[in-house]
């Protein structure tokens, strides 16, 4: 039996609350908080977890105030909201799709974002804010189609998926071409952002961001009970008052959105929003698309992934892309080997 306790409030309402769940969502997002500090205090003038705090509350140096606000703490920030969104619309996918493998990186939705940005790098060679602006615009209209493409009578989980990956496919070959098409100063340039970098990030990157969340995840958790219903079944969901497809597309939406937004702020962070719901999952083990929880482990996977790119190589940065890249790739064998053993696959 799973410990539960209702809460009550006036007017009769009440609130049947997971204690686990609640416990986990807790302790990940005590950890995202730490792995942020530690982030934020790495560097070449390293600096405590302490003396960080102490800045943050405006105690520090005036150096310690200019590396810690105007250089580490942008960075810090869009590796935790990058890191929630992924993890967020991650959760939101595998719950529609009813599929372990039902993530952005597999939907094409990151490689529409790719597409975008690429574009405006190649073809108008857009600064910054116009790569962000096509990374969200190529995310946005690539949703679009593979929402349309798999619509008959309803989005359905494997057409969603099969869909999906024939679009990714197809936009991978197009990333390919516009590289191709490049000047060897922008394709540099484009190499770099497909890496998935959170170098050089600053309060730029992180208010547009900022301001995604904000309007975003709570439409997300406003569908969450929702999806768990659907998890169920269509005809039991719609039999108990769920609008089905409405449910998901405003889920869906949202999540694409969000992910456009975090590889606007960061570039295509890789198996982030594959691994983080999974491993919220094993940790709460609830039924449901586990949102919150979800979240919470994808800004930790990213603060953390990043914290090791730069500290576990000496003094070789790597992106935080290829950290998430290796051990994501790493969790995506183990996952198709299980799923194998037991007959899915």
């Amino acid at each position: 039996m799973r410990r539960q306790r209702v809460l009550r409030g006036s007017g009769g309402l009440s609130v049947r609350v997971d204690v686990r769940s609640v416990a986990v969502v807790a302790a990940l997002a005590v950890l995202s908080l730490l792995a942020g500090l530690l982030l934020v205090g790495t560097g070449d003038f390293p600096l405590t977890p302490v003396e960080v705090v102490r800045t943050l509350l405006g105690e520090g140096t005036a150096a310690q105030r200019f590396v810690v606000e105007e250089l580490r703490l942008p960075r810090a920030l869009v590796a935790l909201l990058t890191g929630a969104a992924l993890g967020l619309s991650g959760a939101v996918f595998q719950s529609v799709s009813r599929n372990p493998l039902g993530s952005p990186d597999f939907l094409g939705i990151g490689q529409g974002a790719v597409a975008g940005a690429l574009s405006v790098i190649v073809l108008v060679h857009g600064g910054a804010a116009a790569v962000a602006a096509g990374a969200a615009v190529g995310g946005l209209l690539t949703g679009a189609v593979i929402y349309l493409l798999s619509w008959r009578g309803g989005v359905h989980g494997y057409r969603l998926v099969l869909v999906g990956i024939g679009t990714a496919a197809v936009l991978t070959a197009v990333n390919g071409y516009l590289l191709t098409r490049a000047e060897l100063v922008d394709a540099a340039r484009a190499t770099v952002w497909m890496t998935g970098s959170l170098g050089g990030r600053d309060w730029g990157h992180v208010r547009p961001l900022l301001v995604a969340c904000v309007v975003l995840v709570p439409v997300v958790l406003a569908t969450g009970r929702a999806l768990g219903t659907v998890e169920l079944g269509d005809d039991l969901a719609a039999a108990l008052g769920v609008r089905v497809q409405r449910v998901r597309l405003v889920a869906m939406l949202a999540a694409v959105l969000l992910t456009a937004a975090a590889t606007a702020a960061a570039g295509p962070i890789a198996f982030v929003a594959l691994t983080a719901p999974q491993l919220a999952r094993r940790l709460t083990r609830a039924s449901g698309p586990h949102l919150l929880p979800a979240a919470a482990m994808g800004a930790l996977l990213l603060a953390a992934a990043d914290w090791a790119a730069q500290c576990a190589f000496g003094d070789t940065e790597l992106p935080a892309g290829v950290v998430t890249g290796v051990l994501g790739g790493c969790y995506l064998l183990w996952l198709l080997v299980g799923e194998r053993r037991q007959g899915r696959i």
